[in-house]
């Protein structure tokens, strides 16, 4: 189906390509190349299959099989025609298209997906007068075309359901954020599990979840039940049991990970997600709001994502990022503190100078990812030399 070698694109957040980029060097890739939301790079079947079992930070893992130029219609018939599909899939199998556009030449991505499924069944038809159909929803073969002006780049999806969805979420909550995004913006922040986890508006906990997975050294495809490429034709069951088989739990992790909500029905999805990952007795979740909650001592990290106005109505925004901001200089003194909004105006009402701002997006939403440092006593103090006096 494939050369021994070949090349492969991970799709990912704006602001994670760097984070990506790392994790797929952990798999002794080649050649590895920093896209836009996405790194391209080099590797083999077990490169695949561990690229979609272990990339925190991966949303898709695309695997390239054709490249050329086409101005119009006829073009990308002709250029698709030329790819010998039965290398990748039967007439007995289904497939379905989708299409990324960025070009002049090119104005609907639908008719793109249904020329390309032309090209795709017309051959069958040719050659072994059987052609393959169409699922749009659950295909054995899924085919992406991505077309930047006059450049096509047809891909195979291997990852099948986006590698967000990782398993343990057990219905979607107002708002989540989603969990590649978590894990990536708690590896912005430099999450390693040496220290205290704090999630004080943790809602269905996916901070904490995605949190604990780092700290404990379980992959983020340890609770999917499937992949896409494990419908292809040269899918290889031994090859996939040894990558899944090279893990083992970080059983050294000493502090803890907590969150708190205010929310009982958020609480609950929480939980679930906790007996779905089997992490429900090593998370604490308290049921309190963040103006009651104070962290365990001895610090460590503080992640949060309050509610921006955007989906979550919140009647005086500027008022609770001002709470917010007021508890964290009264309860949190030895913590690091890492806030994700996409409300700017709110974020200075937080009345606390950042140490750092990372520009980010949540979906279409422009986001910042801010860091605070909340000392023990004055910054100026922890900084300030002894004076010695002569005596």
């Amino acid at each position: 189906m494939f050369d021994d070698r070949f090349y492969m694109v991970a799709k990912t957040f704006q602001g994670l390509e760097e984070i990506l980029a790392a994790e797929i060097r952990s798999l002794e890739a080649q050649d590895i190349q920093i896209l836009n939301r996405a790194v391209r790079f080099n590797g083999d079947l077990k490169t695949l299959y561990a690229a979609n079992y272990q990339l925190r930070t991966a949303l898709k893992v695309l695997v390239e099989i054709g490249t050329f130029d086409a101005r119009n219609d006829f073009d990308l018939y002709q250029g698709i025609q030329k790819i010998d599909w039965t290398r990748y899939m039967d007439p007995a199998m289904s497939m379905a298209v989708e299409c990324v556009l960025f070009s002049d030449h090119f104005s609907h991505s639908q008719f793109i997906a249904q020329r390309t499924k032309d090209a795709v069944v017309d051959q069958f038809r040719d050659k072994l007068h059987k052609r393959p159909s169409v699922d749009r929803e659950n295909p054995d073969l899924r085919i992406s075309i991505h077309i930047q002006d006059t450049r096509v780049n047809v891909l195979l999806d291997s990852s099948g359901q986006s590698l967000h969805k990782r398993g343990y979420r057990p219905q979607m909550h107002l708002a989540p954020v989603n969990e590649v995004l978590a894990a990536g913006l708690l590896m912005l922040a430099g999450w390693n599990g040496k220290s205290n986890l704090v999630d004080p508006m943790c809602g269905s906990g996916t901070f904490l979840i995605e949190g604990a997975m780092i700290a404990y050294n379980i992959p983020p495809g340890t609770f999917r039940t499937a992949f896409g490429f494990e419908k292809w034709n040269n899918f290889d069951q031994d090859l996939l049991t040894d990558v899944v088989d090279q893990f083992e739990e970080n059983s050294d992790f000493r502090h803890r990970i907590i969150g708190a909500d205010k929310s009982g029905k958020s609480l609950l999805l929480a939980r679930e997600g906790l007996r779905k990952t089997f992490l429900d007795k090593k998370i604490e979740l308290v049921h309190e709001p963040i103006e009651a909650f104070v962290p365990p001592a001895g610090g460590g990290m503080v992640i949060m994502n309050p509610p921006y106005d955007e989906r979550l109505k919140v009647e005086n925004i500027s008022g609770l990022y001002r709470m917010i901001g007021d508890r964290m200089k009264q309860h949190y003194q030895g913590y690091q503190s890492w806030i994700f909004s996409g409300n700017p105006d709110a974020m200075k009402a937080v009345g606390l100078h950042p140490a750092k701002k990372i520009p980010m997006l949540n979906g279409a939403i422009e986001c910042s990812f801010r860091r605070y440092d909340l000392y023990s006593g004055s910054k100026k103090a922890k900084y300030q030399k002894p004076i010695i006096r002569k005596k």
